[in-house]
């Protein structure tokens, strides 16, 4: 498997590449920004872009969203229960910034145990409401990209419309922390970190 982490746009968000390394196929988690970085990227590790897979719709992970569609032309997903966010700007939170945005509508709606396949690599989707209703994360051989659900030492906010301290709590307990220690976590900003570390060390993992 290929994979490559870019961390884009003022929030430095976390978009990751991944790809299959035999078809040379692949897909893009979060373009939060900087497309530009992102298109180089994707030429340097010649990869075709069949997915763009948003983890949610919050502004900050789909900043480049437009520009990538239009020069991949690849599928847009997202979990039915955050599409709509993707076209309001102030759904988004695009609204607050010097620049509200709507970004184009989703080609495919995703609900939970759904799979996504790039050649020989299938991720299945974990809808992980909590940061907002329709967040997802995405699972596979052990490796989680979780989105803002969880992060090192830390969790997503709440606090947002959509948000839910119940719904978050309850997905990292039933979705994350039941994977084994080894699992890697790759989360919407900041550092990698497993399943171990935050069982262990995160001080709002206190079950």
């Amino acid at each position: 498997m290929i994979l490559k982490t870019l961390i884009v746009g003022e929030l430095e968000t976390n978009c990751y590449i991944l790809g299959d390394e035999d078809n040379k196929m692949g897909m893009v988690i979060d373009p939060g920004g900087d497309f530009k970085l992102i298109e180089k990227s994707l030429s340097e590790l010649n990869l075709e872009i069949k997915y763009i897979v948003l983890t949610h719709g919050h502004s900050d992970h789909i900043v480049a969203l437009s520009e990538l569609k239009k020069k991949t032309g690849a599928q847009i997903l997202i979990h039915k229960e955050d599409a709509e966010m993707l076209a309001n700007p102030e759904n988004n939170l695009s609204v607050f910034s010097y620049n509200p945005f709507s970004a184009p509508v989703a080609d495919r709606l995703l609900k939970d145990k759904d799979t996504i396949r790039i050649g020989q690599m299938e991720l299945e989707v974990l809808h992980t409401p909590g940061h907002t209703n329709g967040s997802i994360s995405l699972y596979t051989d052990k490796i989680i990209f979780s989105g803002d659900l969880i992060f090192y030492g830390s969790v997503g906010r709440t606090d947002l419309p959509g948000g839910s301290n119940q719904k978050l709590f309850r997905s990292i307990q039933d979705k994350i922390l039941n994977k084994t220690d080894d699992t890697v976590i790759y989360p919407g900003h900041g550092p990698a970190t497993t399943v171990g570390e935050e069982r262990r060390n995160n001080p709002f993992l206190n079950f």
